[in-house]
């Protein structure tokens, strides 16, 4: 009777190692994904943080070149508050002033 209940016993601790054995393998390629998913998403931001980068620096030269414009140039832009507002691209998210001149 003893080796009966000790039999059931370990039928059933296999039964629970079986099946913990299958939740690792489960985890295991769940896990596998994530870190798939993970690297496509850093990947994503990488570009995504460059084109930013990118794009402020273009704003800031056309920001640039459009005062220097101002300066040497003839043509007459319509008229408008003398005072304009523009991010900067530092990562400063207060608005810089920028004074435009009036022809």
């Amino acid at each position: 009777e003893k080796n009966l209940k000790l039999e059931e016993k370990i039928n059933m601790l296999q039964q629970q190692n079986e099946e913990l054995v299958a939740r690792i393998e489960q985890n295991t390629v769940i896990t596998r994904q994530l870190s798939e998913e993970n690297a496509n998403l850093q990947e994503y931001v990488e570009k995504e943080v460059k084109e930013k980068k990118k794009l402020s620096r273009t704003n800031e030269e056309l920001l640039w070149k459009l005062q220097e414009g101002d300066a040497v140039s003839p043509v007459k832009l319509p008229p408008t508050s003398s005072t304009s507002f523009y991010r900067c691209s530092s990562g400063n998210s207060s608005p810089a002033i920028v004074r435009t001149l009036r022809r």
